[in-house]
């Protein structure tokens, strides 16, 4: 089990033999929730890894049997609603263009569940490998609220007609479908064995070569982040702290259905 005291970090990085930096999400009490430190120290982490010329790419994974839950809705219920929904959209800006920029590939090492704003974060990698029996959802619908800015990143990668059943119903769907409609690269039974397969053939890539090729794949996907990124973060914001956003976040916490859907 993991150690979740309060010196012990929320994201560990650890740079291995081959150069790969792998920063695991390490915050399994709250299914690695985008809480206020778990996003300052994956920040830091990517940060730290794109800055080091010795580190060749960087590996995201987990502990415990989820990858990411997306936002921390205890703690967002604990603070002043609009106030929390601007720190959170910045923080979910700054992670996601981090990562699409970040002239290294990232791998994303999937093998739990996916939800939410964890959905935004494995779609700004390069590469997602995922185990055959991971799941994924965007629940945003369902407290009353939509993928604002997670879908800078989605929408790229999924296909259109995906796009508008997933966004819509929050329903959950496993890793075979994840990779028929765009949103991993594969669906396998061992996500370390193939994470570490493609970091060998990586190397194999000159470190100009692998971010030259990055800034094509990435070049108009960028281009939209930041046309789109504020207006999007405006209309995020502008939802918290509405009656439906509060009741819905309310029910989750409670664990009970929201009063639309009695």
């Amino acid at each position: 089990m993991s150690d979740t005291s309060s010196d012990a970090p929320f994201v560990r990085y650890q740079v291995q033999d081959d150069g790969f930096a792998v920063l695991t999400l390490d915050s399994p009490h709250n299914r690695n929730a985008l809480s206020a430190r778990l996003v300052t120290e994956l920040l830091a982490g990517l940060e730290r890894a794109a800055g080091d010329e010795a580190v060749r790419g960087v590996v995201l994974t987990h502990t415990g049997n989820t990858f990411c839950a997306g936002a921390d809705l205890k703690e967002a219920v604990d603070a002043d609603p609009a106030a929390a929904a601007d720190i959170r959209t910045r923080w979910m800006i700054s992670v996601l263009r981090d990562i699409l920029s970040m002239p290294k590939p990232v791998l994303a090492q999937v093998n739990g569940n996916v939800r939410a704003g964890g959905m935004g974060i494995i779609a700004a990698c390069d590469l997602v490998v995922a185990g055959r029996d991971s799941s994924f959802g965007l629940t945003e619908v369902r407290i009353g609220l939509a993928p604002f800015m997670i879908s800078l990143t989605l929408l790229p990668r999924m296909t259109g007609r995906s796009a508008a059943r997933y966004f819509q119903t929050g329903e959950t769907f496993d890793a075979a479908e994840a990779e028929r409609i765009g949103l991993i690269t594969v669906a396998v039974d061992d996500p370390a064995a193939e994470v570490a397969r493609l970091r060998g053939e990586l190397r194999k890539g000159s470190p100009q070569g692998l971010a030259e090729s990055k800034r094509l794949v990435n070049g108009d996907l960028l281009t939209a982040f930041d046309r789109s990124s504020e207006e999007l973060a405006k209309r995020s914001a502008s939802f918290f702290g509405t009656a439906e956003v509060i009741e819905g976040i309310t029910a989750f916490i409670q664990r009970r259905p929201p009063a639309w859907a009695e």
